[in-house]
């Protein structure tokens, strides 16, 4: 009972530095203004909201808190060694690297980054100087890299579930520029998440704790806990960024939820070896920067070798997304399905659509192609003032004329709200940018 007492006293403290600390807010900040972008380009390429980045940012607030407890909560067992310098390293770190791309701002790149430089530095004489450069090298060198990525890897664990739960609820859709020249469907899925923690660690002589704990830690080999015990809060960054033409949001955040799953297991057994033999710690650091790059690499070659979906077809028109609190949700038509017949009438065009929907102005009858090729019937009556497409969001037909151009976003893209995207009617140019 009374380690369980001195463990809350510890928590409230750390919770209370996390709360002074300036990094959680600043991970807000960059997500608030990541869905921000999201939103305009809605509004750019479709002239309407499809959700409100309120919400979002409330949503992926909640997830990251409820991982950062369990991680909190695993933490007491991990014995992994992060101090204050620990924390400024990563995030000084991601910060640079967020300067050049923003699907940068995870701490797979950082934190194997700095195994990499730590590694470097342990072959040239930097330590024995007594400037700055001297400080700096002996901090890096005293980084705990493999608890580091052990941690890393088990942020990677809790993205591939949230992934899997909330993935396709930060899609975006968008029109795309297709292999040949012609503009098709297509979705990005980002979503990024502030992970708050509280990290049970080895105190300085005379600073901490002399809670003796019941269970003996995972990374213990070779850390001196004999000083009394003591935790620190810090936040981390998890998120993910992914671009389909060939797939549904949810089979597409499926599919990147088993990536990070296996990438997430394959870190973490490197870390833990390395943890326990020190050479293994380079393979680590390094494991944790190519193999992240890889699953960007399978993902990019996967919708590279495969055939456009949102696009429509001689059965009719493929929906490319719903509005919410339209009728089209209210009649349960789904992204990915195809409006086949409207009042009796087959549909081709957008122009066959707004007639087929005339036929009948107070009702709709419509036939529907699931995503198993089926045939569903909905109806609904229609109401003055309502969506004059019923709510949905179609694929680009020949017609089509702006569409996004799909390339890496940097900070300051985020920072001046830019965008890239470009138009094939001669002398028309904008700039809308979806990031990748």
């Amino acid at each position: 009972m009374e380690a369980a007492i001195q463990l809350l006293r510890l928590a409230g403290s750390a919770a209370a530095g996390l709360l002074l600390s300036p990094f959680y807010y600043v991970a807000v900040l960059l997500i608030m203004l990541q869905y921000m972008r999201q939103t305009r380009l809605e509004r750019k390429l479709f002239s309407v909201r499809l959700r409100a980045w309120p919400n979002q940012l409330i949503r992926t607030m909640l997830a990251g808190l409820a991982v950062g407890v369990v991680m909190s909560l695993a933490g007491l067992f991990l014995g992994v060694t992060i101090t204050g310098e620990a924390v400024l390293w990563m995030w000084g770190t991601a910060a640079v690297l967020v300067i050049v791309r923003v699907r940068y701002l995870c701490f797979a790149y950082s934190v194997g980054l700095l195994g990499v430089l730590q590694w470097i530095i342990g072959w040239t004489p930097l330590a024995d100087r007594t400037d700055w450069l001297g400080s700096a090298a002996v901090s890096l060198a005293a980084l705990d890299i493999p608890g580091l990525l052990v941690l890393v890897a088990l942020m990677h664990l809790a993205e591939a579930l949230l992934v899997r739960w909330q993935g396709d609820r930060f899609a975006t859709p968008l029109f795309l520029e297709g292999k040949r020249g012609k503009i098709v469907g297509g979705y990005t899925l980002q979503g990024y998440w502030p992970v708050p923690m509280l990290m049970l660690v080895p105190a300085a002589a005379g600073s901490g704790t002399d809670l003796s704990l019941p269970w003996s830690m995972l990374l213990d080999s070779g850390v001196n806990w004999s000083s009394g015990l003591t935790m620190i809060g810090f936040p981390m960054m998890i998120g993910f960024s992914e671009l389909t033409r060939s797939l549904l949001p949810a089979a597409k955040a499926r599919s990147a939820s088993k990536g990070l799953l296996i990438y997430g297991l394959g870190v973490g057994i490197i870390a833990v070896l390395a943890s326990f033999w020190t050479p293994l710690t380079l393979a680590a650091a390094l494991g944790a920067l190519l193999l992240h790059e890889a699953l960007v690499a399978i993902s990019y070659f996967t919708e590279e070798s495969s055939s456009p979906y949102y696009v429509h077809t001689d059965e009719g028109l493929r929906v490319l997304a719903v509005i919410p609190g339209t009728p089209a949700e209210a009649m349960g038509i789904q992204t990915g399905e195809i409006l086949h017949k409207v009042n009796g009438v087959k549909v081709r065009t957008k122009e066959e659509l707004y007639a087929a929907l005339h036929v009948n102005s107070a009702f709709c009858k419509l036939e529907v192609l699931n995503h198993e090729g089926q045939i569903k019937f909905v109806q609904r009556a229609r109401y003055a003032g309502e969506h004059h497409q019923l709510g949905v969001v179609l694929s680009p037909d020949d017609k089509a004329d702006v569409y996004a151009v799909a390339s890496p976003a940097s900070l300051f893209d985020l920072l001046r709200q830019k965008h890239a995207s470009k138009s094939r009617q001669a002398g028309v140019s904008t700039t809308t940018t979806t990031p990748l």
